[in-house]
């Protein structure tokens, strides 16, 4: 029986192991322990994920909590090394890019257990962002890689990694995605402020380049509410910027300001809006498959598929962009876009057919 360690410690990380539990879950070569770093520990962030994604309790938690990146790193090290210690497994397997990400795959491989990334090879080049650099580590020390691009296979070849160790498979949250679309559920704020389908915008905003720099934040906010042609703004805010928001006193009729949303929920907002604007990541490829036009306001990005073949464009940071950027929208030129290659559902499968091949 092959033995797989899978991590998962914050938001985006559920979304990505549910198919690979999943698919490991219908085999009866391989089993699995779910191990939750605890990185994440809001009810929103973490907890409702478990019960709507059908992901079983894990099995351990590491409770590392908040503090710094290194506080939070040396948390999850120490954590799971005793674990690995007292109970060693066949395989690391770490999904993304987040702080449990790295700190996982570096635990595992000094204590000389394999490592396999789901998303492997992503890369924004913008070493500001600790993502990047928690990418960069991980991959520098990782045995089996699983790619969502071909972007990301020409990137790890040219780094130096040897083709018979990157598998190209798709991407697991294209997956959550499509298994969970008929079970998308109406948040409270639809009813309470009468949102109607293709008549609002949901935007996200959580990088300390948007939300720490004061007048920047301030002269987007007023960006996206002027240009909005009195459209509701949807944002569900997350804690830290929740704050940042009040203490400037950001305020407008159409703003609408509600708590971090489940992944059912926040799902359904998208599925249903006018457009996206956003500074994460992933979104801009849930807003690809469900072919929602999408605006990300940072000047990089680690997911180019989503810009040459989805519906996202990149605005970069300049608040002026945004009043262009609107106006193709409402003029209806926005691009339709298409599906990356594999995007289709089957990720987590093909992933545990590579690991039962690989690990045999």
């Amino acid at each position: 029986m092959i033995n797989i360690d899978i991590i998962a410690g914050a938001r985006p990380n559920f979304m990505k192991v549910a198919p690979i539990i999943e698919a490991i879950s219908a085999r009866d070569d391989m089993d699995f322990r779910l191990i939750h770093t605890g990185q994440h520990y809001d009810k929103n962030m973490s907890g409702s994920f478990f019960e709507q994604l059908n992901i079983p309790e894990p099995d351990v938690n590491l409770g590392a909590g908040g503090g710094t990146q290194a506080e939070q790193t040396a948390a999850i090290m120490i954590g799971y090394e005793k674990l690995l210690m007292q109970q060693p497994s066949d395989l690391c397997l770490v999904v993304g890019d987040v702080t449990s990400t790295m700190a996982c795959a570096i635990t595992a491989q000094k204590l000389h257990i394999k490592v396999a990334h789901v998303e492997g090879g992503i890369r924004s080049g913008d070493w500001t962002m600790p993502e990047e650099i928690n990418r960069l580590v991980t991959d520098s020390i990782t045995n089996y890689f699983f790619t969502t691009s071909a972007t990301a296979n020409e990137t790890l070849a040219a780094s130096g990694v040897s083709k018979d160790r990157i598998h190209f498979v798709g991407n697991t949250m294209i997956d959550t995605l499509l298994k969970n679309k008929s079970r998308l559920m109406k948040p409270a704020v639809w009813d309470e402020k009468n949102l109607k389908e293709g008549e609002y915008i949901v935007m996200t905003l959580h990088r300390p380049a948007n939300v720490d720099e004061e007048d920047t934040l301030k002269s987007m906010m007023s960006e996206l509410v002027n240009n909005s042609n009195g459209l509701p703004l949807v944002f569900p805010v997350h804690p830290r910027t929740a704050k940042i928001l009040k203490d400037l006193g950001i305020e407008a009729d159409n703003l609408i300001y509600t708590e971090p949303l489940s992944y059912l929920e926040f799902n359904y907002l998208v599925s249903k809006a006018k457009a996206v604007v956003t500074d994460s990541g992933g979104i801009t490829e849930e807003t690809t498959v469900m072919g929602i036009p999408c605006m990300t306001l940072r000047n990089n990005t680690e997911r180019p598929e989503t810009i040459t073949q989805g519906t996202n464009e990149l605005l970069g940071v300049n608040p002026k962009a945004i009043a262009p950027a609107m106006k193709k929208l409402f003029s209806g030129d926005w691009k339709k876009g298409s599906i990356p290659e594999l995007w289709d559902g089957k990720t987590g499968e093909r992933i545990a057919t590579i690991l039962a091949k690989e690990l045999a």
